[in-house]
């Protein structure tokens, strides 16, 4: 015991040294033994290091004056810890509890690290561990089975997040620090983004348009690229995961490495499905995906510079139906692969650049990133139909000063330019240049027991579209009043929360925040039959800017074994954008024209996760969320969805050589939806069996991970409310077997 005393020495002492160090000890609360292996990151400064036999670490050439740290270790609840240098070493000793409550403290890193009670901000992290385990098909996939979040889908395939109602260009999507646009502004169109290279996914809840510009209006999905390698080692893991519904692949393999001054890391993917079979056995034909992915990073450390920088390539193929598709389609092999029929392809080019310089007593950070999506549709015949090339170059600028030891100042500009440009032979939006800037400023007041933080935000957007094919010209199609036009749009936004936290149980957040949003290009100048959706839409170029406020409350009680949280919202749209049929056709099928009214969304959140004191094997934990949307007349708003109420039990291993095993059982109970939109159909409700099992295995420096999940295994045909393809009569997916195998090395 004579390191703890020492350690325990320096930390009331306070020796001064003349250079930046970071260092301590990692202990276990209850015994005191020292955890070997225990990870610790500080994400702003690029460091990743493990503790040793003795539960030592140490970090020298530390940058900041101030940091938020996290350490990590399976078995023990995470721990977050805020450090302030002043010229001096600064040695700590950290203690970690056990834990097998899934709830833990996360760093905010689409901003700046910080505890999680610490920020108004309704915010919540997966990882992508926890969503493969769950047997999750992508990103938006994994994340529909968490409270308040769903998927609008056409199949496996094609999915889109939906955040307490709200999806596409109302949720803002972060990737490598920037802005991420790839045309979600149709209902076929999918996020697209795989969880090959990604740590963890963070999704904030509620309109953050402050921080985050002018498509957060319901909140953000900021993707985190998975950590850098230890200090001064280089590492590497290949996993692979089977899909015995889609008779699906999906395999990745990834090294990288790391010292003080520099890190690197390269990776690549591929990912291969077939069709699905629903509940009856019944193969749903052209259901089908795929893609190929590879991702590379460089980062470095000088004097006074840390700069992060990353490259992303993806190229993902998606089945699809459409109306006249149905009696075209062409019965193959089952386990067929080919994308002969209509299906989509998306490639991807993204780079991104990420900085922080620190300065005399401040910090500025720049992120600058360029992206290339170009979406294709392939509806049947030799040449393409759509096809759409959207570029967007962006600019991210934050400098942060400390006044005084609890407040900060942060001020900031963003910039965003995006030209979107039609190459194939048929057109539904036009080409068009969009321009985005913005001013804010940002203000965080920090006691012992309490956050304060508030902002105001300016943004101006240009939007200029042309003449292209048959929009925006006096044609013989339907839409004859979509024309050109120039306009600019300006809007003030801002924000006001507060968090008030005890140290052990409580926690309490609300948040004030507004945002706003110009119609997206769809929206203003559609013109064009969206095959996959079965309907014909036409723009209005005199929309409204589309505006909101948003007050959400949460209230937290934690104990070591005992978590319950509720929070409950109101998001209140003015001119709000929906799509609304008409009684007019064109060739057979149905106009579409997009309107505004007022809206309201409004919800509630509840969870409690259980571990009894007796049985720390055996963990509890139930779900339940609900919400209501409708218009100022009455009027039910489309993709809302059904009311849910989930459960887990998961057992864990309590021996040495069953510590990393568990097992769980799962269900989620989805209840009628009898308030559909306009062009809606109501579902019924339904019930969904899961089960999953999974242990780690080491074999030296090397570690096997394994784990089978089992989804909808009473094989139940039922129609998600938010599932596309019910238009076609056709059923979710039916039981589905997941293998998940990972090895580091």
């Amino acid at each position: 015991m004579r390191w703890l005393i020492a350690v325990l020495g320096l930390c009331i002492s306070g020796q001064v040294v003349a250079q930046h160090c970071f260092s301590g000890f990692v202990v276990d609360e209850v015994s005191k033994n020292p955890i070997q292996g225990a990870e610790l990151l500080i994400p702003e400064e690029l460091f990743l290091v493990k503790t040793d036999a003795a539960g030592q670490f140490a970090l020298c050439d530390v940058k900041s004056r101030s940091l938020t740290f996290q350490v990590v270790k399976e078995g023990y609840k995470t721990y977050v810890s805020t450090v302030n240098f002043n010229e001096k070493d600064t040695v700590i000793f950290i203690l970690l509890s056990n834990s097998t409550l899934s709830f833990s403290e996360i760093l905010v890193s689409a901003n700046r690290a910080k505890k999680e009670n610490e920020t108004p901000t309704i915010v919540e992290s997966y990882s992508i561990t926890k969503l493969r385990e769950l047997g999750a098909f992508s990103i938006s996939d994994g994340l529909a089975k968490m409270p308040g979040i769903s998927q609008l889908n056409t199949g496996p395939g094609i999915s889109k997040p939906v955040i307490r109602g709200l999806f596409g260009n109302r949720i803002q999507t972060v990737m490598m620090g920037q802005r991420f646009d790839n045309q979600q502004w149709q209902d076929e169109h999918g996020l697209g983004l795989s969880d090959v290279g990604v740590d963890h996914v963070e999704v904030i809840k509620g309109a953050a348009s402050l921080l985050y510009g002018s498509e957060a209006m319901g909140g953000v999905i900021n993707v985190v690229e998975e950590k850098p390698a230890p200090m001064n080692s280089i590492v590497g893991d290949v996993s692979t995961r089977y899909f015995s519904n889609t008779y699906g692949n999906a395999t990745d393999l990834g090294i990288k490495g790391a010292n003080a001054k520099f890190n690197w890391r390269l990776r690549g993917g591929i990912e291969t499905h077939a069709d699905y079979s629903d509940g009856n056995q019944k193969r749903i034909l052209n259901s089908r995906f795929g893609g190929y992915y590879a991702k590379a990073s460089m980062g470095f450390r000088k004097q006074h510079w840390l700069s992060q920088n990353d490259y992303m390539f993806s190229l993902n193929n998606f089945g699809f139906l459409m109306d006249s598709s149905l009696l075209q389609l062409t019965l193959d092999g089952r386990q067929s692969r080919s994308f002969k029929m209509p299906h989509h392809s998306v490639y991807l080019n993204a780079f991104s650049s990420q900085n922080t310089f620190y300065l005399r007593a401040t910090e500025l950070k720049w992120i600058a990133g360029a992206q290339v999506n170009d979406r294709q549709e392939q509806e049947g015949g030799s040449k393409i139909s759509l096809d759409m090339i959207l570029t967007s170059l962006s600019s991210n600028l934050l400098w942060t000063k400390q006044l005084t030891q609890n407040f900060s100042l942060k001020m900031g500009s963003q910039q965003l330019v995006q030209r979107n440009k039609n190459v194939g032979s048929r057109t539904i939006v036009p080409d068009a240049w969009l321009i985005e800037g913005s001013l804010f400023s940002y203000a965080e007041y920090r006691r012992k027991w309490f956050t304060v933080e508030t902002g105001i935000r300016y943004t101006l957007k240009n939007i200029q579209t042309f003449t292209t094919g048959s929009i925006n010209n006096l044609s013989s199609n339907p839409g004859t009043d979509i024309l050109p036009f120039n306009n600019l749009y300006n809007a003030v936004t801002g924000a006001l929360g507060i968090s008030m936290f005890d140290s052990k149980n409580w926690v309490f957040k609300t948040n004030l925040s507004s945002g706003f949003r110009p119609g997206n290009l769809a929206e203003l100048s559609s013109n064009g039959l969206h095959e996959g959706s079965v309907r014909y839409e036409i723009g209005n170029t005199y929309l409204k800017t589309e505006k909101n406020v948003c007050v959400d409350v949460l209230l937290r009680f934690n104990t070591p074994w005992i978590t319950m949280s509720s929070s409950a919202y109101i998001n209140h749209f003015f001119d709000y954008i929906y799509l609304t049929p008409t009684n007019q056709e064109y060739i057979g099928f149905q106009i579409f024209r997009y309107i505004q009214k007022n809206a309201t969304l409004k919800g509630l959140e509840n969870t409690v996760e259980l571990t009894p004191q007796k049985f720390p094997w055996l963990q509890l934990k139930v779900n339940h969320s609900c919400i209501v949307g409708r218009t100022s007349d009455g009027d039910y708003l489309p993709f809302i969805p059904a009311q849910k109420l989930s459960g887990e039990m998961r057992l864990t291993g309590q021996k040495k050589w069953l510590k990393t095993a568990f097992i769980r059982i799962s269900g989620d109970y989805v209840f009628d939806q009898k308030t559909p939109g306009q062009f809606e159909t109501a579902t019924a409700h339904y019930f969904l069996l899961s089960a999953g099992m999974g242990k780690n295995f080491n074999f030296g420096k090397h570690l096997l991970t394994v784990s089978l999940n089992g989804t909808n295994l009473l094989n139940n045909t039922y129609y998600d409310h938010l599932s596309r393809y019910k238009y076609f009569g056709i059923y979710n997916m039916g039981r589905n077997i997941v293998c998940n195998v990972k090895m580091t090395f």
